[in-house]
């Protein structure tokens, strides 16, 4: 590939163009394996873990100097409402505090020696170590908080990372690379590529890598893990459908506006966005026509405007497929209660379908788009199967005021996290993230990451006098 290939960067809301970037090719990326492996390989070069306190300590205080930048940036170029923007900024400086704060964690502990005659003077320990370079490939939907999660994770463990940013949002990674390094992250601890799947795929799959965070879909996220070198290891974080089971007793003043949020926040752009409730036939249709009336309402416009509730999809040909996927529900017996029609070539109206039927997309596959679906149940456990039924098991929930009922739900529901009385999008950066099955492997959360980035190493010390 040529050095005068540009990624060109436009605003999903109204496609003006941002902004063109230069992008790399397989010689680069090369180069940045180069310098990200030489310096795992040259321990002298390793910076201690106080030092990386400091400079992530000073990475905050450059990011909270920066938080209207960093809302605009974000906002811009990933659709996200302003607000909402705003909230994934101050989230990210959170997560860099997190990752400061977890580094005096990675320990190791005590292995019991003497407790059989063949291991008597000994004492033995373990300690955690860097994994060695990170290969990190990005999603578009927090185009600043997901990069957080997957560079100072890596550098906070004391790996070196290299990240490839979503080809739709790279100027919020971009500037925040830009600001490790004026934190004073040294040269090649943290190095962005802006370059193609191909060369991507190159840079994952070597054998110089140990470890890839992966967020996106999963044809190319298990795609890539059968790729990987022997021994990388690796955490995928695709999507799901989010089920919620609410119970006859659920309380709907609560759990309306929550239910709305969860499934509209970010046009249903979330791996954990509320897709399909679960509601007992005695109070269904009145959840569905509550929402619709809650969506109907929702104001879908410029993510740069602060009254904004609802933005763009990231690309027409999103809306095109959302389109398709609700007008072969309605073709098929999905009662539309609101919504269910593009508003121009970039935004769709929030939309809540009553009952389709379970062999059509939006009851099949992730919908990734603002639609939000309402089956009635009678059988609480027939409701269960047919949440579970679906190969996608990331975040569930579950509404009752019945401590019995809840307890029940969690167990039976097959996802990583279920909540109770809140919706499935709730997620905060310390607690443990990700799907199973086809959702993914591994775990974020930021402790988890880096903990995962680290890998033990035993010291078994001889002596008479132990």
């Amino acid at each position: 590939m040529s050095n005068h290939t540009t990624l060109k960067v436009f605003s999903p809301y109204d496609e003006r163009l941002i902004k063109e970037i230069p992008m790399v090719g397989e010689k680069e990326v090369e180069n940045a394996l180069q310098k990200a492996y030489a310096l795992f390989l040259d321990r002298s070069q390793w910076i201690p873990a106080y030092k990386r306190i400091e400079i992530l300590e000073k990475v905050q205080e450059l990011m909270k100097s920066r938080v209207e930048e960093l809302t605009k940036t974000a906002a811009e170029e990933g659709g996200k409402p302003y607000v909402d923007s705003k909230v994934e900024i101050l989230r990210a400086i959170n997560g860099v505090k997190i990752a400061a704060e977890e580094i005096g964690r990675l320990t190791g502990e005590q292995i019991p020696m003497g407790i059989t005659q063949a291991s008597v003077n000994r004492i033995a320990f373990t300690t955690r170590e860097p994994i060695g370079v990170v290969a990190s490939i990005s999603a578009f939907n927090h185009p600043l908080n997901l990069i957080v999660h997957q560079t100072v994770t890596a550098f906070a463990a004391g790996c070196p990372v290299i990240v490839k940013p979503a080809s739709t949002t790279p100027l919020s990674c971009l500037a925040f690379v830009d600001l490790l390094h004026e934190a004073g992250v040294p040269d090649g601890w943290v190095q962005a590529v802006i370059t193609d799947n191909e060369s991507a795929e190159k840079l994952v799959t070597d054998a110089r890598i140990n470890y890839l965070s992966f967020i996106g879909s999963a044809k190319i996220g298990w795609y890539l893990k059968s790729k990987l070198a022997p021994g990388t290891r690796c955490a995928l974080e695709h999507g799901g459908a989010a089920p919620v089971i609410v119970a006859p007793d659920a309380d709907l003043k609560d759990m309306l506006p929550a239910l709305v949020k969860g499934g509209f926040y970010h046009a249903g752009q979330v791996c954990v966005s509320v897709q399909k409730v679960f509601v007992h036939e005695s109070l269904a249709k009145e959840v569905a026509k509550e929402m619709a009336k809650m969506a109907e309402k929702l104001i879908v416009g410029d993510p740069l405007d602060e009254k904004t509730e609802v933005g763009p999809l990231i690309l027409p040909k999103e809306v095109d497929r959302v389109e398709d996927w609700v007008n072969e529900a309605k073709e098929k017996g999905g009662e539309i209660l609101c919504g269910g029609k593009r508003l121009s070539d970039t935004c769709y109206a929030p939309t809540v379908i009553f009952n389709p039927p379970q062999d059509v997309k939006v009851s099949q596959e992730e919908i990734f788009g603002p639609v939000v679906c309402i089956y009635p149940y009678s059988d609480r456990e027939k409701a269960i199967e047919q949440a579970n039924a679906l190969p996608y098991h990331f975040q569930a929930a579950v509404f009752t005021k019945d401590l019995d009922i809840a307890l029940d739900t969690v167990q039976k529901l097959n996802a990583t996290a279920v909540m109770v009385n809140d919706h499935t999008a709730f997620r905060v950066d310390w607690m443990p993230f990700g799907g199973r099955d086809a959702s993914g492997e591994g775990l974020g959360g930021i402790p988890y990451s880096m903990h995962e980035m680290t890998r033990e190493k035993l010291m078994v010390v001889k002596s008479k006098f132990l």
